[in-house]
């Protein structure tokens, strides 16, 4: 574990991307040495255009956007190279590539083991 992992305690990189590039933000985070993540289905609105449509000849704008949260925990290894990874991946220079946001993590508990902390992550 490098000097600088155990400064930064727990931290949680918590990103909102579009969904078709989970696969590369997958690949890119194994690379980086951080394999474990979690992922959600979720929807949203920012600076990316509402979309309309025409469904049964009524007109409606679709302004929530599918979006994919993926959550990863980090204890191990800088939140900082998890965080590049992540935005070297889901970059396509357009409105609506997402978000990454990084929090403190006060605490973490293995269920199975018990193990708290770092060694937990």
């Amino acid at each position: 574990m490098s000097d600088e992992a155990d400064e930064q305690g727990i931290k949680m990189v918590m990103a909102i991307i579009r969904p078709d590039k989970l696969s590369d933000v997958k690949t890119s985070l194994a690379e980086a040495g951080a394999p474990s993540l979690t992922v959600t289905n979720v929807s949203g609105r920012g600076s990316q255009p509402a979309k309309k449509g025409q469904w049964r000849g009524e007109e409606y704008t679709v302004d929530l956007h599918q979006k994919v949260k993926v959550e990863c925990v980090v204890a191990d290894i800088p939140a900082d190279d998890v965080v590049d990874a992540i935005a070297d991946a889901a970059h396509t220079g357009e409105k609506g590539d997402g978000k990454i946001f990084v929090l403190p993590v006060e605490s973490a508990v293995q269920v199975r083991t018990g193990k708290e902390g770092n060694p937990a992550v």
